[in-house]
């Protein structure tokens, strides 16, 4: 499986916390970053006028706001030769840059083509720790920390990378493009197969897996073949509609573009789940381990897999210390705590999740709450050092489950 590279999509970032002067209206009109040493280092030594910028701030699920803009990088002694440079970041008031404040996170990174993202995150969120990771960053001050990517410092784009990228509404260049469209031809015509049919269509696709023998490699490589075959094919399909165009009677049909588009969000959304359960419970079979999916519990909830049986749970008789409940998200965000209140008989309780790099305040409450996360093991060193022991990967919970059904 071939992968891209972070220098495709970003030359070099620049990190700091921001100070009261520059997040605080009150306390100061200015639109200016100090162009310190090491923000030169991104950006140069030329003036450069009007530079395209996209500004975002970002937050918790669907928290989010993006501003398009222009930004001046220019030495505000130029005209006083016998003085030392001092370089400027200036820019224009914008939804992003209003509401930053004192302590936030800002990333200035530089895309090939020439723009500047600006991008604003609160301080101590999950966003934070997964961009600090994805661009190379460990301590933050107040000061610009800086990384060129390139050669022995270029980010390789795993799962990880990628699922931060498009975090930032960057679409993922696809290497393997070509290999993919030869899979997906017998569905280019007709459309998107079940999520069970597309699921053991990337199982089948992708070669030297070991399910029993090395469960978290394979789950993320059939989790990542699945969403690249769902994302071309997406392709395909959008651009045939859209070049059908939305029309009725000649007329420009707004409410149908809107509807198509929310189905394709849609879409996206509810796959991702169906797909991560059916290759854990793929994993599961090939471990010979037993289990229920979906079962319902008490007051109607349904946890995504329940060990080793719902029979078993509904049975008074058998002790509560062999019974397993894993809860299934691909993100978490702040949904986590809705696995809480599934399977009361069972107090502590797993989640598993794909999402990289989760704060060090959630996984705390994850802890005091009782719930252990489960990961594949190569996301592990998306998160903090101090988070790391505490993290359960895919291999520890199946030897966990195979003990309690024994």
């Amino acid at each position: 499986m071939q992968r891209g590279f972070l220098s495709q999509y970003f030359e070099g970032s620049a990190v700091k916390r921001l100070s009261v002067v520059e997040a605080n209206r009150s306390k100061s009109n200015q639109h200016e970053l100090n162009g310190v040493r090491l923000l030169r280092n991104l950006l140069g030594d030329d003036r450069i006028t009007s530079m395209p910028a996209r500004f975002l701030w970002l937050q918790g699920e669907n928290e989010g706001i993006t501003s398009e803009g222009r930004v001046t990088w220019y030495d505000s002694r130029e005209r006083q030769p016998h003085r030392s440079p001092e370089y400027r970041l200036y820019f224009n008031s914008n939804p992003v840059m209003d509401i930053a404040k004192e302590g936030d996170l800002l990333f200035v990174a530089k895309r090939p083509d020439g723009e500047l993202f600006i991008i604003v995150i609160p301080e101590d969120s999950t966003f934070e720790s997964q961009l600090l990771w994805l661009f190379g960053m460990d301590e933050v001050e107040a000061s610009f920390n800086y990384q060129l990517y390139q050669d022995d410092n270029d980010q390789e784009i795993d799962f990880a990378a990628r699922y931060i990228l498009e975090e930032l509404g960057i679409e993922v260049v696809d290497p393997d493009a070509e290999f993919l469209d030869s899979i997906l031809a017998p569905y280019l015509d007709v459309g998107f197969p079940s999520t069970s049919v597309f699921s053991e269509l990337a199982r089948r696709t992708v070669r030297d897996t070991a399910p029993y023998e090395e469960p978290d490699r394979t789950l993320l490589e059939w989790i990542e073949q699945e969403e690249k075959l769902f994302k071309r094919l997406e392709r395909h399909i959008v651009a045939k509609r859209l070049e059908r165009g939305f029309y009725i009677d000649e007329e420009t049909d707004v409410e149908g573009f809107i509807q198509f588009s929310l189905s394709v969000h849609n879409r996206r959304k509810s796959r991702v789940g169906y797909a991560l359960e059916n290759h854990l419970e793929e994993i599961f079979k090939a471990h010979s381990i037993r289990y229920s999916r979906t079962p319902v519990t008490e007051n109607k909830s349904k946890p995504d897999f329940l060990f080793p049986s719902i029979e078993c749970y509904r049975d008074d008789l058998f002790s509560a210390s062999r019974l397993t409940m894993l809860g299934v998200k691909s993100t978490c965000k702040d949904r986590w705590r809705q696995v809480l209140s599934e399977a009361h008989r069972i107090d502590r309780k797993h989640l598993f999740t794909l999402e990289p790099g989760i704060s060090e305040n959630q996984t705390v409450e994850m802890q005091a709450n009782q719930l252990q996360l489960v990961l594949p093991e190569s996301l592990h060193d998306t998160y903090r050092p101090a988070q790391r022991d505490w993290l359960m990967n895919l291999n520890d919970f199946l030897k966990l489950a195979k003990e309690r059904q024994e």
